[in-house]
């Protein structure tokens, strides 16, 4: 049966709200009560215009001010900025948006943690960019309630204990009794990652923490964490956390 069409005119009434909008930074204020995700908006320099608290607290600054109107080179650490830079400079010039990108941030007492980032460009009525904006999102806790978590949580303890070695989406297969579509969806569901997601979030856990507590060598580390070479190894670590795993090493170390 066909449904008749509605008679509400609703993109004429979303064109009158925005133009009748006060504020239309509405967000900042929802996404302050939200300890969990990062939100920013930036002009079309790459400069914060509109930050969340959690932000301001993962910067370790003292308000919003002190981040309002700064680059990312004058907010983090230079290792972290060229990296952030380059990202924002391919979402504002249009080349490029950032969705569901695993990333291993470091908080300002140099503690770890995996969040999945979101950022798209901004555009006015012309379609020209104008800014950007973006969210990332701290990862959750997995659902233990979903009917095929006990699959899927033996697909990852697989990945844990098997890390060092290649492991081909057959073996999960294999182990779970699942399609690949039916894996990769419900890995999704259940842990917000991929099955490859997963796997650099294990193999970079186990990095990292080398990186901070042991004397291993970069080679060394990339091997024992299931890397073919060393260039692989900081390819994929460089693209997660926004630094080299030298740099990453200096960075904790220091602290």
């Amino acid at each position: 049966m066909t449904l008749p069409a509605s008679p509400f005119p609703a993109q004429q009434k979303r064109q009158q709200m925005a133009s009748q909008m006060a504020n239309v930074f509405f967000a900042e204020s929802l996404f302050d009560a939200m300890p969990d995700i990062v939100f920013f908006v930036k002009d079309d320099e790459g400069r914060y215009l509109v930050v969340n608290h959690t932000l301001v607290r993962r910067c370790g600054v003292r308000d919003k001010d002190a981040l309002i109107g700064k680059r990312a080179e004058e907010v983090f650490p230079s290792s972290l900025a060229t990296s952030y830079a380059t990202q924002d400079a391919l979402v504002l010039s249009g080349k490029k948006e950032i969705h569901d990108q695993l990333e291993l941030h470091l908080y300002p007492n140099r503690s770890p943690g995996w969040c999945l980032t979101q950022k798209i460009p901004l555009r006015d009525i012309h379609h020209n960019i104008i800014g950007m904006t973006g969210i990332s999102r701290d990862l959750a806790m997995p659902d233990q309630r979903h009917p095929v978590y006990a699959k899927i949580a033996a697909a990852v303890k697989h990945l844990h204990q098997n890390y060092t070695q290649t492991i081909a989406m057959a073996d999960l297969v294999k182990l779970t009794g699942l399609s690949v579509a039916q894996l990769e969806r419900n890995f999704h569901k259940i842990f917000s990652l991929t099955p490859r997601q997963m796997m650099v979030k294990i193999r970079l856990d186990a990095a990292s923490s080398l990186l901070a507590e042991s004397q291993l060598s970069i080679t060394d580390i990339a091997v024992a964490c299931g890397y073919q070479d060393h260039s692989a190894f900081s390819r994929i670590f460089k693209a997660t956390v926004g630094m080299t795993p030298s740099e990453y090493r200096d960075v904790v170390v220091r602290s």
